[in-house]
């Protein structure tokens, strides 16, 4: 029996340990986090809601996604106090420690939702996951968090079908990867195309059974806002609503903003408020109303806690 929700309003996951993934002068920095804080602090969407403390992941919850070869991997770079694992990801002396909290903070906002504390969950965690390979940190992420999340959903809670919602402008490879061949588990990305990391490719569709469970939607620089809207309403009532899943999971990017520094795809604010809306609805629709949100990209120091602001306000409001 799940226990009495209470709250309506969404649950936030976040821990000051986040901001000791050290990574220098680079895009993602801890920066990101404390602007967001502070504008849903000065807004007043910080307090008045439940905040779910995080826990570190597991090896044993890693290991469902990644490779026991990547996990020591990422050990040994914090042991010697950091590392630069590639052009684009660093580790810190910490940073190993910050990644099991974020995976953990997935699983954490999970749970949250799943034993019926609250409808909805923002985890405001970092690193960022979805290019994390189950062998390969890159694209600023050391571990997938979203689907460690999922993974655990699936196999320690028994949850049937779950979809991820992919909408940061850069394709999650990562989450690709590791549900490609996986039939209980739906990927859909909507992302810009050409453009890092190079995958996405809308006849990438998955393989074996699960066949036709990966939906890629490459958009060019210049589509207009109002056809990534209407493309995203319409794949997500065609592709993801008859999938039926029991609980839906978004990575959360915010750097299809118009003027993200590394991303861009000419979103403005408001739009992620539309487009949470239409996870919510699909969330409503299929899932009881279980919905996790789980932060990955979004570079625009100056307008990143709006964008924030905007995704945790419609989460609150539900579906419209």
């Amino acid at each position: 029996m799940t226990a009495t929700r209470v709250s309506e309003k969404t649950a936030l996951v976040y821990d000051d340990l986040f901001l000791e993934h050290r990574t220098g002068d680079h895009p993602e920095c801890p920066e990101r986090l404390v602007a967001i804080r502070e504008r849903l602090i000065e807004s007043g969407l910080w307090e008045g809601r439940l905040h779910v403390p995080p826990r570190p992941a597991t090896d044993e919850e890693i290991l469902r996604v990644h490779a026991s070869e990547h996990l020591e991997r990422l050990r040994a770079a914090a042991a010697g106090r950091g590392a630069r694992l590639d052009p684009d990801t660093v580790m810190s002396e910490r940073s190993f420690e910050v990644a099991l909290l974020s995976a953990g903070g997935a699983i954490s906002a999970a749970e949250a939702v799943l034993d019926g504390r609250v409808r909805r969950a923002l985890a405001l965690v970092r690193p960022p996951g979805h290019h994390a390979t189950r062998d390969v940190a890159m694209g600023f992420c050391l571990l997938n968090n979203v689907a460690v999340a999922a993974r655990h959903l699936r196999v320690a809670r028994g949850v049937r079908r779950v979809a991820i919602l992919d909408w940061d402008v850069h394709h999650g490879n990562g989450t690709q990867e590791i549900f490609y061949d996986d039939p209980t588990v739906l990927y859909l990305s909507f992302h810009r195309w050409p453009f890092y990391p190079g995958t996405g490719a809308a006849d990438e569709t998955g393989a074996g059974e699960g066949k036709g469970f990966t939906v890629n939607v490459p958009l060019s620089a210049g589509t207009p806002r109002a056809e990534y809207l209407d493309r995203f309403q319409t794949v997500l009532e065609e592709k993801v609503k008859p999938f039926a899943p029991e609980f839906v999971l978004v990575s959360a990017g915010f750097d299809a903003y118009r003027d993200d520094p590394i991303g861009g795809l000419g979103l403005e604010t408001m739009d992620f408020a539309t487009l949470t809306h239409c996870a919510v609805e699909l969330a409503e629709s299929t899932a009881e109303g279980r919905l996790v949100s789980v932060l990955e990209g979004g570079y625009d120091l100056g307008e990143m806690g709006r964008l924030v602001e905007a995704h945790l306000a419609a989460l609150d409001s539900g579906g419209g």
